[in-house]
């Protein structure tokens, strides 16, 4: 350790940030590196026996509580109409207490130094002052991601303007308690390790100096007690992410490099989040390709940096996910961040925690103040379109209307706005299809050519194509998203007529919708493949007609009524490849042609968001569908 950390006689001070596993790196480096015979932390002796047994719990994630002097009565009391008035406006949960807490967390730097000293066999000492209500502090400090690029002595004598002389009350008491505890431990033992708050340092460094002597009693406290955590709330009690604490975890049981990862945890998470998004929606899931990731990645250290941040906070993350990936990816990013793979019940009482407030086992509401407060944080609101629960699913299903069905008319607009794309696009090919070149004379005709003109370098002729008037037109595309196609997957076949003159007939088959209820009367499926005809005339229904019975595949049928109903000689196919000899061997015998626009020409994301179908109960619920219908 560097000078500046030791005091006068045996005592080295190691000021760090709470909450931050860069720092809980730095000094399990420092207790591994150095020889010591004592550890002292900022806590009060009461804290000591279960704060010592969640460490020995850990991996395990508990919290170590304590009470305010407030009666206990006072915490578990019901509500009545009489003592509705008798808080003068406050909020009901001041009512139920408060409580002090230390978490028991692996990225906490305190709780890794009392780790590595269990492990070690080292004196443990806690040496702050016992209060009976705790007054919590903070500031806004540099990003400890800086740890490594800079030297933490450096790190901690840059921050020493921006700290604050406390002011007169407890924390002043407390730190003139700790610098006293600390000359006494000096007389004890050879080498003490003195683990403390960057902010409290200066200040125990001068009462130790100045030989300050500790005027204030120990308050009368409540026992403290140990409680397990609720997973799905871990969130606001870890310093870090739940998810990237849990990798920390893994590092140090599978003995792997944890130097990096509170960056490299992020894009771990990322990739994550797309695994259980694909497991979720299968087909449906949008493509989330490496190239989206590293988008989203740097979308990540971009706001980051706007908010003068090195490492990412939970909201910068999850925003940025909707913005590459969507409110799915986003809702999935949220889940996965939460998860921490470690939980393990020890047979306590459970604890949710929220902002500021906890929910203690006996149903009471109480005030939270964090005994090692890390800088301070902001709460933001992200707005994402929720998963229905399965209760809420099943509902749905029970109250289906099955005598009345319609399509949603911005899904209609979007895939016939596509459908007249495709005919620009196989027009284009079918004018290709007709151009010649011949040699340059007195016109460029439709311009150069220039593929001929290079094959005929060597003769030094320039040559010109000629592109000749468009013969016939197109009134049916075939679009074959997945071929070949599994029947089983795509039980829903059906031929739907156009509502307008602006709409197409379409045949498609498709996954079932009633499988996939997403809000009341509202389900949605996927399109296998689909035909449309434009301008729309009335057809018989292409799934019973049974002129069509001699096809043997989806695809074969939906070919063989294009073919049927097409007045025009060529027609629009979109597939993943070209047609094969069987298929032009069905269109010879209807005499028409299969003009083919491969699929790969569209973007993932445009054929994901094409390929959703959303049926409605009736056409009144087109008037609330959009706040439970999503993009893909």
């Amino acid at each position: 350790m560097h000078d500046i950390f030791h005091l006068p006689a045996n005592i080295s001070v190691l000021p760090v940030v709470h909450g931050s596993g860069d720092f809980a790196l730095a000094v399990r480096r420092v207790m591994l590196e150095e020889r010591f015979d004592c550890l002292a932390v900022p806590l009060p002796q009461s804290f000591q026996e279960n704060v010592e047994q969640g460490v020995l719990a850990l991996p395990a994630i508990t919290m170590v509580v304590q009470r305010d002097g407030a009666p206990i009565e006072s915490w578990t009391r019901e509500w009545s109409p009489e003592s509705d008035g008798d808080h003068d406006g406050k909020d009901d949960g001041d009512d139920d207490g408060g409580i002090s807490y230390v978490p028991v967390d692996p990225c906490q730097p305190v709780i890794m130094a009392l780790r590595v000293a269990l492990g070690e066999h080292l004196d443990r000492a806690f040496i702050d002052l016992e209060t009976d209500q705790f007054e919590p502090y903070g500031g806004v400090l540099p990003d400890p991601y800086a740890l490594k690029r800079v030297a933490l002595e450096r790190f901690a004598t840059a921050n020493l303007p921006a700290i604050a002389r406390p002011q007169q009350g407890q924390r002043t008491a407390r730190i003139r308690h700790m610098a006293a505890r600390l000359r006494a431990l000096s007389a004890r033992y050879r080498q003490v390790l003195f683990v403390c708050s960057l902010l409290d340092w200066p200040w125990i460094r001068e009462a130790y100096l100045e030989e300050a002597p500790a005027e204030t009693e120990h308050d009368d406290v409540q026992p403290t007690e140990i409680y397990e955590l609720d997973p799905q709330t871990l969130v606001f009690l870890l310093g870090e992410l739940p998810f990237i604490t849990g990798l920390y975890e893994r590092a140090r049981s599978e003995l792997e490099d944890d130097e990096n990862l509170s960056i490299d945890g992020v894009k771990e998470l990322l990739i994550s989040s797309r695994a259980r998004y694909r497991a979720e929606l299968r087909g449906r899931a949008r493509s989330i390709t490496p190239h989206m990731l590293r988008l989203c990645v740097r979308y990540i250290r971009n706001l980051s940096l706007l908010n003068r941040r090195m490492t990412p906070d939970m909201y910068t993350i999850i925003v940025a996910a909707k913005q590459i990936g969507g409110d799915r990816y986003a809702l999935h990013v949220a889940e996965t961040l939460r998860d921490y793979p470690y939980v393990q019940s020890q047979g306590l009482d459970q604890v949710r925690m929220g902002i500021d407030r906890a929910g203690l086992p006996g149903g009471a509401v109480v005030r939270t103040v964090c005994r090692l407060p890390g800088p301070p944080i902001s709460w933001c609101d992200c707005e994402l379109q929720r998963r229905p629960e399965q209760d809420e699913r099943r509902q749905w299903q029970l109250r289906w209307n099955t005598s009345s069905q319609c399509s949603w008319p911005p899904e209609d607009e979007r895939i016939e706005n596509f459908r007249s794309h495709v005919f620009e696009r196989a027009r284009t090919i079918m004018d290709a299809d007709l151009a010649r070149s011949e040699k340059f004379t007195t016109s460029l005709l439709d311009g150069i050519d220039i593929r001929e003109t290079l094959r005929n370098w060597h003769t030094g002729d320039l040559f010109v194509k000629s592109l000749p008037p468009s013969r016939g037109g197109l009134d049916c595309v075939v679009m074959l998203f997945d071929s070949p196609a599994d029947p089983r997957n795509y039980p829903w076949r059906t031929t739907w007529y156009a509502e307008h003159e602006q709409e197409s007939t379409l045949a498609f088959y498709a996954t079932d919708f009633r499988q996939e209820i997403v809000g009341p009367g509202i389900g949605v499926g996927t399109y296998g493949g689909a035909m449309f005809l434009y301008p729309p005339v009335r057809i018989a229904d292409v799934w019973t007609d049974t002129r069509l019975d001699f096809t043997e595949t989806l695809e074969e049928r939906l070919l063989a009524a294009a073919c049927l109903h097409s007045e025009c000689p060529r027609i629009a196919l979109v597939s993943a490849y070209p047609p094969g000899a069987g298929w032009r061997r069905l269109a010879r015998r209807y005499r028409k042609t299969w003009v083919h626009v491969p699929l790969s020409q569209f973007s993932d994301s445009t054929l994901a968001q094409l390929r959703l179908v959303h049926v409605l109960g009736g056409h009144q619920v087109r008037s609330y569908a959009t706040h439970f219908i999503r993009k893909a």
